[in-house]
């Protein structure tokens, strides 16, 4: 049976070319992937970049150390507590020491990320003078790169300077340096120190109180010291999921195309029944073809792969998803990996067509009718059936367990996994009536494509199954993240009720001056608030980080509407906090030990609780309870009679320019509405990029296939008085009439899986409203009627090129 089924491969080359380059691509895809995976594993020892000449730097605790039965839990502290000044009087005595201080600084036409520093902490880069000298005055400033010159007046927001050197560039960060004196007096607070000294020595002075930092270990005293693994964290999840959708999306494709290509061969294995096969022989046959295809294809795609990976690397470190220094490295394993998936997804996808093949029986090769006799087979139906009743009691026992989690990323996106899969197993099912539906205007070319799609509905099936893939997960994975958005958005809108909104640049907080200025405009009230986080120990092993706002009752009262489930904002205290209903004590009175922001110990009572919501509902304390939290924002309510014009343009002098901007109430919605994250972004289209060119390969393969089946329906239509114009119109009405049936499917199993979506929100009392990505469907829904159109018409076209034959049977 080998040689048949090599002999089958030459002379029907054409059946398994959509099969070929299915199954390569997706071994190349999952070669990529799995190089990238391999190669972001790890993130290299990165070296210090501001300290690289420092002898010994002294960091503040950063980090929340809490004991637990199982060893210490650790999170990261919203303000870093500041090194103690008998701390520091202990290190000088041991040699010099060095403040460093890191402050944002905004400048007409520098960067957005431009940061100032004192001057004596310049050396430590170490930083070269280009060109002028040192500061020396309190308006003066040295400033990296080539953007200023010497002699130049700079306007920033901390007043302007005049520009007296040039520093080269490290290329690490965009800098301005002042004198120390004037650093002091912009950034009091001291987090991190140089000391010329012994290690050993400034580590007994240190004790516990701070960090002493040395070798590469200075490294954490840079600005973001864990971008690198932030990084490489978002591109494995990028990957991951991508790699999962190839292999999902090309099983799909290959199962489909051998399914097909079996029911079309049904006369040719009845032949061979009849001249003695068994059907073990049969099964081997199509097995055999399965792997000759399967281990080109898979040899092809590692090649193509590895070829593919170095252009993959460069183009995420060109779009800023990895670090400057990620490459592709070498790794043997991922080879392996699409290798021998590739090679089993094959054999998985040919499996149920062979079985079919296997119980053709030797009177089929008497049948003469292209009708088929059966609508689903029951092994189609079984796994149809089982897919369905899983996605549908794994969605409810989330929903009744914990229903937020099915408002993240990877819920969303591989949970419509098995709803998709199932539906479009059993899609033949609801095809049939759908296509008349469809068909329903009376004509003679309406009637002809109700009947060619009734008679063909394998071949209806395996067009229309791609095509709902891709519309219910383009549906399914932006209409997510669609939903998700515009619920935060709401609850923001509902949330705010201040007519103004302050803010100030963005890494800066508003000083006390500017705070007394605006609390001084006649006809308002104000509520300043500030950014913080607060930890509590939960089943005493996990400790979790909630955000927090710190904020004063009153005024908070007056401009902010919380969706509180139990008490009252008023009863908000410095012995109390509000919590949200994820925590798991959260009833009204109880007392709960927690983690300030900056690590401090307290045990506060509950004086409300906020519905659970999207997850943004998080945590209210009082200004006592944020040490170290800085003012980020000021609602700002109108009094009775005032006028919001007279308001706005005084709140805007008392503010000052390059000090911030004021917002409206609409103005600040917009501003803060919630976008995908890029990365999120990017996969989410990577993964619809994948499905629609699988559903490309898959309708064209399949078009190409029935079409050249069909060349004799196409002779006895021409032979009928249908001209060649006709016969392509119906070929091309037949081909959008299926992609519209798969279209609609895909629309219905997207609404289905928004609808779990939706029901999680209501359940965690949020905002509910299903956003349906629209314009991706239509443009997802396009490509694949173009695709199906040009696929069938091409071929139909070469075929009525030759002139029209008889049916057999005819004589002349």
């Amino acid at each position: 049976m080998l040689s048949v089924a090599l002999r089958t491969l030459r002379t029907r080359w054409a059946t398994f070319t959509g099969s070929f380059v299915a199954l390569s691509l997706g071994v190349a895809l999952l070669t990529v992937t799995g190089l990238a995976l391999a190669s972001s594993a790890t993130a290299p020892e990165r070296a210090p970049e501001r300290f690289a000449a420092a002898p010994v730097v002294v960091k503040g605790q950063d980090t929340l150390r809490v004991p637990t039965p199982i060893g210490a839990r650790e999170s990261r502290l919203a303000h870093p507590r500041p090194v103690p000044a008998t701390t520091v009087a202990r290190l000088r005595k041991l040699g010099r020491v060095v403040e460093d201080r890191a402050f944002p600084v905004r400048a007409e036409g520098g960067p957005a990320d431009l940061v100032g520093h004192p001057w004596s902490t310049a050396a430590f880069a170490p930083y070269d003078l280009a060109t002028g000298r040192a500061p020396r005055a309190a308006d003066e400033a040295v400033v990296t790169g080539d953007r200023a010159h010497p002699g130049q007046r700079l306007r920033t927001d901390r007043g302007t300077v005049r520009v007296v050197g040039t520093l080269t560039s490290r290329g690490f960060e965009n800098a301005v340096f002042f004198t120390d004196a004037r650093a002091a007096r912009l950034a009091p607070p001291v987090t991190q120190l140089v000391v010329e000294a012994d290690p050993a020595a400034v580590r007994a002075a240190v004790g516990g109180s701070a960090q002493v930092l040395t070798g590469t270990a200075r490294r954490l005293a840079d600005a973001d010291p864990g971008r690198d693994s932030e990084a490489l964290t978002a591109m494995n999840s990028l990957f991951g999921t991508a790699g999962g959708v190839t292999a999902f999306v090309s099983v799909f494709v290959v199962a489909s195309t051998f399914a097909f290509a079996v029911a079309q061969r049904r006369r040719e294995f009845a032949l061979l029944r009849t001249a003695g096969a068994t059907p073990g022989q049969i099964r081997r046959t199509v097995l055999a073809e399965a792997l000759a295809v399967g281990t080109l294809a898979s040899a092809a795609g590692c090649a193509l792969g590895s070829h593919g990976a170095p252009r993959l690397a460069a183009w995420v470190v060109a779009n800023g998803l990895a670090p400057a220094w990620f490459t592709i490295g070498d790794h043997t394993w991922p080879y392996h990996a699409a290798f021998w998936t590739g090679l089993l997804v094959a054999l998985c996808g040919a499996t149920a067509a062979s079985w079919r093949a296997g119980r053709t029986g030797p009177t089929e090769a008497l049948r003469e009718a292209a009708a088929e006799s059966g609508t689903i087979t029951r092994g189609r139906l079984l796994c149809g059936t089982v897919l369905l009743l899983t996605a549908v009691v794994t969605l409810g026992l989330s929903l009744a367990g914990d229903p937020a989690g099915l408002l993240h990323r990877k819920s969303f996106v591989s949970r419509p996994m098995l709803l998709i899969t199932a539906a479009a197993l059993l899609s033949p099912l609801v095809l049939r009536p759908l296509t008349r539906l469809l068909t329903w205007l009376p004509g003679a070319c309406a009637l002809l494509v109700r009947e060619n799609t009734a008679a063909g509905m394998r071949r209806t099936a395996a067009l229309a199954a791609p095509v709902l893939v891709t519309v219910a997960l383009a549906g399914s994975l932006l209409g997510a993240t669609a939903t998700l958005n515009r619920a935060k958005s709401t609850e923001t809108s509902e949330r705010t009720t201040a007519a103004f909104v302050v803010t100030p640049p963005a890494g800066t907080g508003l000083d006390a001056a500017a705070l007394r200025r605006l609390r001084a405009v006649p006809g308002i009230e104000t509520s300043p608030t500030s950014s913080t986080a607060v930890h509590v120990l939960e089943d005493g092993v996990a400790l979790i980080r909630s955000e927090a706002r710190a904020a004063t009752p009153g005024p908070l009262a007056a401009t902010t509407r919380l969706p509180l489930a139990a008490g009252a904002v008023s009863d908000l205290d410095d012995d109390s906090i509000i919590v949200n209903e994820e925590w798991q004590r959260h009833r009204v009175g109880d007392r709960v030990r927690v983690w300030l922001g900056d690590g401090t110990p307290r045990t506060l009572r509950i004086a409300a609780v906020m519905r659970t919501g999207t997850g943004d509902n998080g945590v209210y304390v009082t200004p006592r309870n944020a040490p170290g939290a800085t003012i980020d924002r000021i609602d700002v309510a109108l009094t009775a009679g005032a006028d919001p014009g007279t308001v706005v343009t005084a709140l805007r002098r008392a503010l000052g320019t390059g000090n911030g901007q004021v917002l409206t109430r609409a103005e600040w919605i917009r501003a803060t509405r919630p976008e995908a994250h890029r990365t999120t972004r990017l996969g989410l289209l990577l993964v619809l990029g994948i499905a629609l060119l699988y559903t490309g390969i898959s309708v064209a393969n399949t078009m190409v296939m029935a079409t050249s089946d069909r060349a004799r329906d196409l002779a006895a239509l021409r032979l009928a008085g249908a001209t060649r114009w006709q016969v392509l119109r119906l070929t091309c009405a037949e081909a959008l009439t299926v992609v519209a049936a798969g279209a609609l499917l895909g629309l219905l199993v997207a609404a289905l899986n928004l609808a779990g979506l939706a029901s999680a929100l209501a359940l965690l009392s949020a905002p509910v409203t299903i956003e349906l990505p629209w314009q991706a469907l239509g443009t997802t829904t396009a490509v694949c009627a173009l695709l199906a159109v040009t696929s069938a018409i091409v071929p139909a076209a070469l075929a009525l090129r030759r002139r029209p034959a008889q049916p057999a049977g005819v004589r002349a």
